[in-house]
């Protein structure tokens, strides 16, 4: 079996469509949240996702920008976000923002070799908002599986790809399709061959240009598009 992992999309429609081209091929889909936040088209984005839904196995969980967006929260986010928030809010339709509504905190799989997945996008201490940076000692992760017992944990919100493999059990991100932090502009995905247990993480080119002129076009501060070019 072969699993997918995407994360962080933020509504660049881009960078997704050019990443769904590749994995699409996987068996099921894991979505780690945040399909909205800081880029141009949330709606689309959502809608993508509703359509492919209706096609083949996604999981997908709720991340912190779809919670502040789907439910009117801005508070404690940076100026650039908590604008692209509230712009999110006017401009989404009322069904996409009830999908967004309804995407749950967790997520469970099991996969073909029983082995077991928890799908979160923060952490399980704070499902929303723990960032679970790669840099982070061992201990500290070794406190983060003590809130669990599945084999494999599967987060997003720092838009850094990681593995980590702690007393035979794995945290892996795939880092961010829309919005990379790592220094590479390229959208960043990964997938779990469950036959070898290998993971593997993968970029790809988008029309960057594109997506960043949406930005600007949209009103939206400037500054999000400018970061797409760096990767941060």
């Amino acid at each position: 079996m072969l699993i997918a992992l995407i994360s962080d999309i933020h509504s660049n429609l881009e960078a997704l469509e050019a990443v769904w081209h590749k994995v699409k091929k996987a068996d099921v889909i894991f979505c780690l949240g945040d399909l909205v936040g800081y880029g141009a088209n949330p709606n689309e984005v959502v809608e993508f996702f509703k359509e492919q839904m209706e096609k083949r196995e996604i999981l997908c969980v709720r991340g912190n920008h779809d919670n502040a967006v789907a439910f009117g929260i801005d508070w404690g986010f940076n100026p650039y976000a908590r604008e692209a928030i509230k712009w999110h809010q006017r401009v989404m339709s009322i069904e996409n923002l009830e999908f967004l509504r309804q995407l749950p905190v967790r997520q469970l799989f099991i996969d073909n070799k029983n082995s077991s997945y928890l799908l979160i996008h923060g952490s399980p201490r704070a499902p929303l908002d723990e960032y679970l940076l790669p840099w982070l000692p061992d201990s500290e992760f070794k406190s983060v599986l003590s809130y669990i017992k599945q084999d494999n944990l599967i987060v997003g919100h720092t838009h850094m790809p990681m593995l980590r493999e702690i007393e035979g059990r794995r945290i892996i991100n795939p880092g961010g399709v829309g919005q990379p932090r790592d220094g590479d502009w390229r959208a960043s995905y990964a997938f779990i061959d469950t036959e070898t247990k290998e993971v593997y993480f993968e970029r790809e080119e988008y029309d960057v240009d594109k997506a960043a002129r949406k930005i600007i076009n949209a009103g939206l501060p400037k500054f999000l598009a400018y970061r797409l070019y760096e990767g941060y």
